[in-house]
């Protein structure tokens, strides 16, 4: 029986090892450093304490349970040899007929590593609740506080990065100083938050249409957020950040600013691009080697001209195509070519308001809103998640409450002082 090894469970590997398993004449390994699947389009609202870690995130194991076909193995892939169809992990090694390598990306510091520790990034749930601590935290520290300067600074935010993520971000904080925190504190004033979404490029959402992008904006200034562009990021401290020459204090720094892809695409020992994805065929195999194939993030594969973006719908489509490309091939017919189906692009600024700009049509506000809240509920992985998420939505639509908030991290242990 052929064996398929899938490294990660994002949205390529699930989609792939899922389409697949419903063939009956393969062996399948799902290999992933977490034992859980992560619903990346709404960690932003982790971080903001929209949700619990747990409304997106569904055991790996929990989803194939009725799939016999279906290994999954928790630890880390090590190396990749291609010669002799192994793959080296932390559990072992394993062999494979077929290989699907989907790792994705990890936050780009662009040659500042160390700024991680000063401005999390946002890819997983360790770093969603990191950044939801940090932000809570602020206000709680300006509480304490009886300088008026210090409170100022606490209560300044600083996101670098004006894509989506960066833009969710900004008005989900500039949401929770204006309603959610509203008469919790008694020495400082919430709403006098302020936000500033730092993009080094000439405008906020560069992948959106001109209109929307300036739609953006306006509703961002109605929630306290400053949109400042034009210049990059040259130094981040424990007290703020340095935009070109100017210098922002800040309490807390959230990065948002670019990825790169897994370091385990330079194994494979095929061309890469000069962002470090791997150039792939039409049908998603890499040149020379039809048994291995690269999806999602990792993968540089054309679309009329242009390689796709790293979203998440890219990577679901891609798996689920290489999932039905095995059970073809399985059964003796012929490959296809990836072919891309365009669904659009989306972002939301806050309550009632988000951006969309499917095909042709362009619109925002409510009618946006709605479109996204009902798409991110449908493509969740569990009966679950959707019941759940729905459910704090609908209360947080009603009410503005936030019932995640929640500050959870730091030292655990209780006997630190005796050692």
């Amino acid at each position: 029986m052929p064996h398929v090894v899938i490294i990660g469970a994002g949205f390529a590997g699930l989609n792939a090892a899922k389409v697949l398993s419903r063939a009956g004449n393969v062996s399948i390994t799902l290999i992933d450093r977490n034992n859980h699947h992560v619903f990346q389009p709404l960690l932003y609202q982790v971080a903001m304490a929209e949700l619990s870690p747990a409304d997106i995130a569904e055991p790996i194991r929990a989803m194939f349970r009725r799939r016999p076909n279906v290994r999954v193995l928790q630890g880390e892939v090590l190396h990749i040899d291609r010669a002799r169809q192994t793959v080296q992990a932390s559990f072992g090694s394993l062999s494979y007929d077929y290989l699907i390598l989907a790792t994705g990306a990890q936050h780009h510091y662009f040659g500042h590593e160390e700024w991680e520790p000063l401005a999390p990034g946002l890819k997983t749930l360790g770093q969603a609740t990191e950044i939801r601590r940090r932000v809570l935290a602020a206000f709680e520290a300006a509480e304490c506080s009886g300088d008026p300067e210090e409170q100022t600074r606490l209560l300044r935010f600083v996101i670098v990065g004006g894509g989506p993520t960066g833009v969710e971000l900004a008005g989900a904080i500039g949401e929770i100083g204006r309603f959610t925190l509203k008469h919790n504190f008694r020495s400082i004033d919430p709403a006098q938050a302020r936000i500033i979404l730092v993009e080094a490029g000439p405008r906020i959402l560069p992948t959106f249409p001109d209109a929307l992008a300036a739609r953006a904006v306006r509703d961002l200034d109605k929630l306290g957020v400053t949109v400042r562009c034009g210049g990059a990021v040259t130094a981040i401290t424990g007290q703020g950040v340095r935009v070109g020459e100017d210098w922002l204090a800040a309490g807390t720094v959230i990065w948002a600013a670019g990825v790169r892809p897994s370091s385990l695409g330079g194994q494979l020992g095929v061309p890469l691009d000069r962002q470090g994805r791997v150039i792939v065929t039409p049908d998603l195999s890499i040149p020379g080697d039809p048994r291995v194939f690269v999806a999602g993030d990792l993968a540089h594969c054309l679309h009329n001209g242009q390689p796709l973006p790293g979203v998440a719908g890219v990577a679901l489509q891609q798996g689920r195509f290489l999932g039905r490309l095995l059970r073809r091939e399985l059964t003796g017919r012929p490959r296809k070519p990836f072919r891309f189906l365009d669904k659009g692009q989306m972002a939301t600024i806050g309550h009632n308001k988000a951006l969309a700009a499917i095909g042709r049509l362009r619109f925002a506000g409510y009618p946006a809103w709605v479109i996204w809240a009902f798409l991110h509920i449908y493509y969740l992985a569990s009966f679950h998640n959707r019941v759940f998420v729905f459910l704090q939505w609908a209360w947080l639509y009603f009410t503005r409450r936030r019932g995640a908030r929640l500050i959870l991290g730091g030292d655990w242990r209780f006997y630190q002082k005796a050692e």
